[in-house]
């Protein structure tokens, strides 16, 4: 299930994602109204975003946020591994997080570890495969 956290940010994001591309940065206050998001948790996502190189800050009085690059290249499958980590549910299927469940026979012959590679394969598909900008209905802007 995708948490409130991952709600939150990918909110935030299709906020971002609406500013004109060589518009100023939107300041947080205004991007948590826009988000409906509490600006405290707000300023932990947004730390995490930038850490990964989804966002850029600037300070100062015309500071605030925007897109490190264009909605279109900014996939939901980008955000939420930045806010959840692996999109896999069991770790023996995570493709960064790679770890052997502890009780695990054979996982060769493992039928969970089977269906759980296809969900997560599915899963990867569907949130890679959605920029913000499809999220938007936007049409592509020239890059």
């Amino acid at each position: 299930m995708l948490t409130q956290r991952s709600r939150y940010a990918l909110r935030a994001m299709m906020v971002l994602a609406a500013l004109p591309s060589a518009g100023r940065p939107m300041a947080m206050a205004r991007i948590a109204v826009e988000a409906q998001v509490p600006r405290k948790f707000l300023e932990f996502i947004l730390a995490d975003l930038r850490d990964a190189g989804l966002v850029d800050s600037q300070r100062g009085k015309l500071g605030g946020y925007r897109l490190s690059r264009p909605p279109h290249l900014v996939s939901f499958g980008d955000i939420i591994r930045v806010i959840e980590g692996p999109l896999a549910l069991v770790p023996c299927v995570s493709r960064t997080s790679y770890r052997r469940c502890p009780d695990c026979r054979d996982e060769t012959a493992c039928a969970i570890r089977h269906a759980m590679a296809r969900v997560r394969d599915e899963t990867a598909r569907i949130l890679d495969g959605t920029s913000l900008a499809d999220a938007a209905g936007r049409t592509l802007e020239a890059a």
